[in-house]
């Protein structure tokens, strides 16, 4: 275990079924980060959460230097006519001259190359001729370069002591190429939460093994499981939980002592042989259960001791919504992150919907379309059952739809969330 206990009360409500934004509320409201902190080299940190604020300690790029290959001079010199000028030194890249260049000179020069003192400006080489006279070689520049053309000023990027980079931020390739231009090798970053990954009911088999009529595939495992590689977590499997009240209740309990974040699919409801529920009451707290959401509703939210308890429904469609909109941006937050909500645009519906239940939240597989009038429409998925894995597979986001809306007409705006603002490839 890793960090310090959740907040006191931190999911405490009076509400036996919550609504989608009031329980995103309670959570960003309530939690912290939990993860401690450890220093990695640079090349480790991808994808990995800052720990730290990052501020440049000089300016990026540390002096003038030239943009191109070409010619570098002093614009005073170059008039409407362009201008005729002696060469009078080469300077490439790594190799800094520190002889100042003399009026109507140029020095040849190549891109990342360090201006020599007193030039300004640079000229393209294919821009140029070259022209040999008594012996002395001598530049031809055209016309009509306005002053620093092709020339990258010190500080340009990053000016020395400009913020760069602030803790809590996911670190990025572009994110780590910008902290290698500071010169720094390594980074402090939150540890990787242990999260335990659970499986429960007597009807699962994991492939590779024979079944029968009546069971099923644990396929919400490989589901979950790449769900979590969105978030810095370390994932460990602890198998499938047979439906039996003191399996899952030691099960449970050695977890809570050995992870930060238990993570369960299935067994959330109150059927006589859902145990997981009643385990939680016994041996920690259930803050939130029972959503106002569609699919997903039995969602659970809890804690034994310092670790925090996630349980998922166990269909595969409400498994997946749940864990997008609601044990993403928590395990996120634990981790140091921010509570990231999903992104979301407006798009004109493809589908109808004639009723819908008032006061519940809606989430419907769907991906974008184009409509016969080239507009970017959001099309549903044609089955809405919340064990159908192919609209999973076939969808590329979700269609929100608020408590109060009943019906939904062609044209209609709608919220679609797509997979890729989840880190979904």
């Amino acid at each position: 275990m890793t960090g310090k206990p959740l907040l006191d009360d931190c999911f405490l409500h009076d509400k036996d079924r919550l609504r989608h934004h009031e329980a995103l509320a309670i959570l960003k409201s309530r939690l912290t980060a939990i993860a401690g902190t450890e220093l990695v080299k640079l090349e480790y940190a991808l994808e990995r959460i800052l720990a730290e604020d990052i501020t440049a300690s000089r300016n990026i790029p540390l002096a003038d230097n030239s943009a191109v290959d070409g010619y570098a001079f002093r614009h005073a010199d170059f008039d409407e006519s362009g201008g005729f000028f002696r060469l009078q030194q080469r300077i490439a890249a790594g190799h800094a001259s520190a002889e100042t260049l003399g009026p109507w000179a140029a020095a040849r020069i190549f891109t990342g190359a360090v201006m020599p003192p007193g030039a300004d400006t640079v000229a393209m080489q294919e821009d140029c001729e070259t022209h040999s006279q008594d012996g002395e070689e001598f530049v031809i520049v055209p016309q009509g370069l306005k002053w620093s053309a092709n020339c990258r000023k010190a500080g340009e990027d990053v000016a020395d002591g400009t913020s760069i980079l602030t803790a809590g931020q996911k670190l990025r390739p572009q994110d780590l190429a910008a902290i290698a231009s500071t010169g720094q090798a390594e980074v402090c970053v939150y540890r990787k939460l242990k999260v335990a990954l659970i499986s429960t009911g007597d009807e699962l088999r994991r492939p590779g093994n024979l079944i029968t009529v009546g069971d099923v595939y644990d396929s919400n495992h490989y589901l979950l499981r790449g769900l979590a590689s969105t978030v810095p977590v370390e994932i460990e499997d602890l198998g499938i939980l047979k439906d039996d009240m003191a399996t899952v209740e030691a099960a449970l309990r050695d977890a809570a002592d050995r992870f930060d974040v238990i993570l369960t699919t299935g067994g959330a409801s109150r059927g006589e042989e859902d145990h997981i529920l009643n385990v939680l009451d016994v041996l920690g707290n259930r803050h939130m259960w029972q959503l106002a959401i569609k699919p997903g509703r039995p969602m659970m939210f809890g804690n034994i001791g310092a670790c925090v308890f996630l349980g998922l429904p166990g269909n595969p469609v409400a498994a997946m919504v749940c864990f997008l909109l609601y044990a993403q941006p928590v395990i996120n937050l634990l981790s140091g992150g921010a509570f990231r909500e999903p992104q979301a645009f407006q798009m004109p519906s493809a589908f109808e919907i004639s009723r819908k239940k008032p006061d519940r939240r809606e989430f419907y597989r769907g991906y974008l379309d184009t409509d016969d009038e080239g507009r970017t429409v959001a099309q549903k998925f044609i089955r809405d059952g919340s064990g159908l894995i192919t609209g999973l597979r076939e969808a590329d986001g979700l269609i929100e739809i608020p408590e109060k809306v009943t019906a939904i007409g062609k044209g209609d705006m709608v919220t679609f969330l797509p997979f890729s603002g989840f880190g979904i490839r």
